[in-house]
């Protein structure tokens, strides 16, 4: 069969069989509904957990970002896989002891204050949408390429092909998501990790054996190519010539790379679709089981992604750079019809020419193509490619419901419920809840379409504003008896404010604008929630010491946290 006919297979099967565990698991109850009824095992919830945790940018985009950017790339894998560590270790089993369904509800009881809830809830509507944005131009991403002669011959909106396949992913997300709430999306997350991790490793493993002839990716990451160099030795030469950066070197500043890592640890540790999967098992001890079981999926897609990078940079500069434009490979034309890559001959030599000045190079590649494109540029069987696409969607709707949820909840439960209208019924409650996810599809396809940059970028730049809300407030309101609702309110306003001005000035271009160049002590937007962070911190504890300390059962309440004993059921609401 040819490529899109195994892709329409294996993403029909997927498709269909993630709608039919929805239907399956349809959630009747608002605890249903907001954390799966509290009773997934820890394996399950672990490999939800994984999947909820490798989105698009982990899929898709960050191995993309790794290839082009080579060293500079890696901030991302570190960032993140450190990110989570902190989260197992400092936030979860505490945060599961709680037993509040949302991360708002937490912060809420916790400061004794519906304005800190209500705060609580703002950032976490800004860091889901952020984030969701990106999962949904991923979404766009696969489907404009393997449905492109479905999606051209019809017309939705007016909206290129990237734009209408991420209409579609609004329908599936729709379906899953809305029906089945947490309890559909877990179980869903499951067959969806199963999916992805075998998409992942399988091209991976092809790839090593026919550039270095080693079965394991991590350890082929650092052999001999045809020639008898090293792999990684090739790249930071062919590389180098063309006017870039060596590959295993990369140009960003120290303190950026150390921003940028920082503000993605802190981050991971503070976002709250992550957050909630760990309300859903019955016990705390079940909560630090699954945190162990998740950092054990994510670390088989972690430590291939470098390799699969590196793979694909040395496949795609052998099979283009120099090469006349009517001998390019089929891949390249394939991809020209998504307007993910542009050529254009500058010098009429009927060549094309890769380079980093900006004047001579005559090849634009979006980085979000290079995992999916991978197989293609390695001549894989056609299955594989197909089976790619799959991986990809699956990542990327698996973390978009996951968002959809928390934004779900966070106006259903956290505003309506606990603010606007205490004597909601449980059916009423769900209700609205349906119809915030509804409205959260909406807006983050939107979104989807108009994104601000490359998925991974998108993330980060969730990552940053999650860090400068969210960890401080979580971190103190876990392990410092003093830290009270002034404290922690006027913290949450000044890290988001701060971040969200930073990234609306650089990446946007409003109040002023400016490059590179202007950046604040050299730190890119996607590093800034670091010092987002610290502000929080700094006026957090300020502002405490100047006003009154929390009521004394806060603290008793603090201290019940902190001990690592009980089951903690989620409290009725």
């Amino acid at each position: 069969m040819d490529i899109l006919s195994w892709t329409y297979l294996i993403v029909g099967i997927t498709f269909a069989l993630y709608i039919g565990i929805a239907i399956w698991s349809k959630a009747g109850s608002t605890k249903e509904f907001y954390v799966a009824g509290g009773g997934i095992s820890p394996l399950a919830n672990g490999m939800a957990t994984a999947a909820d945790w490798m989105s698009a940018a982990s899929f898709i985009s960050m191995a993309g970002l790794i290839s082009f950017s080579g060293y500079d790339g890696s901030v991302y894998l570190m960032g993140w896989t450190g990110g989570y560590v902190l989260l197992a270790l400092l936030l979860a089993p505490y945060l599961r002891k709680f037993g509040k369904f949302t991360v708002p509800a937490f912060i809420g009881d916790r400061y004794y204050s519906n304005t800190a809830r209500t705060v609580a809830v703002v950032a976490a509507l800004f860091v889901s949408f952020t984030y969701v944005a990106g999962q949904m131009r991923g979404v766009g991403v696969v489907f404009g390429r393997y449905l492109e002669p479905l999606l051209s011959s019809i017309e939705i909106f007016g909206l290129d092909n990237t734009g209408k396949g991420v209409v579609i992913g609004m329908v599936v997300v729709f379906f899953y998501a809305v029906i089945g709430g947490m309890k559909g999306i877990t179980y869903t997350q499951v067959a969806q990790f199963c999916v992805l991790i075998f998409a992942f490793m399988v091209p991976a493993i092809f790839l090593s054996m026919m550039l270095v002839d080693s079965p394991i990716p991590q350890i082929g990451f650092g052999g001999k190519v045809a020639d008898g160099s090293y792999l990684l030795d090739r790249l930071d030469g062919v590389l180098t010539e063309l006017g870039f950066s060596a590959y295993t070197e990369g140009s960003r500043s120290t303190i950026d790379i150390f921003c940028i890592t920082a503000a993605l640890m802190l981050g991971t540790a503070g976002l709250p679709h992550v957050i909630v999967r760990f309300f859903t098992v019955p016990k705390v001890r079940d909560a630090r089981k699954s945190a162990g079981y998740a950092l054990a999926f994510i670390a088989i897609l972690y430590t291939t992604a470098p390799a699969v990078a590196a793979f694909g940079m040395y496949n795609m500069l052998e099979s283009i750079q120099n090469k006349e434009v009517s001998e390019l490979p089929q891949w390249v034309s394939n991809w020209r019809e998504t307007g993910l890559i542009a050529i254009q001959d500058k010098n009429s030599d009927g060549k094309v020419q890769y380079a980093s000045d900006a004047t001579q190079n005559e090849l634009t590649i979006d980085k979000d193509i290079m995992v999916l494109a991978n197989p293609e540029i390695a001549q894989l069987p056609n299955w594989v490619i197909g089976l790619v696409a799959a991986g990809g969607l699956a990542a990327a709707l698996s973390t978009a419901a996951g968002l959809l949820l928390v934004i779900s909840t966070s106006i259903s439960h956290d505003l309506i419920k606990m603010q606007i209208n205490p004597a909601i019924s449980e059916k009423g409650e769900l209700l609205a809840a349906r119809a915030a996810a509804v409205g959260a599809v909406i807006l983050a396809g939107y979104f989807g379409i108009h994104p601000p940059d490359y998925v991974a970028a998108v993330v980060a730049l969730a990552f940053g504003l999650a860090s400068a809300s969210f960890f401080p407030a979580l971190l103190m309101g876990i392990f410092s008896k003093k830290m009270n609702k002034e404290g922690a309110v006027s913290g949450m306003i000044a890290g988001l404010g701060l971040t969200l001005f930073y990234i609306l000035k650089f990446k946007f271009g409003l109040f002023g604008g400016g490059g590179p160049e202007a950046y604040w002590f050299g730190v890119s937007p996607e590093g800034f929630g670091l010092f987002g962070t610290l502000i929080n911190f700094v006026v957090a504890f300020c502002v405490s010491r100047l006003t009154p300390l929390p009521p004394e059962h806060i603290s008793d309440l603090v201290e019940h946290i902190r001990v690592p004993k009980g089951a903690g059921q989620a409290m009725d609401h």
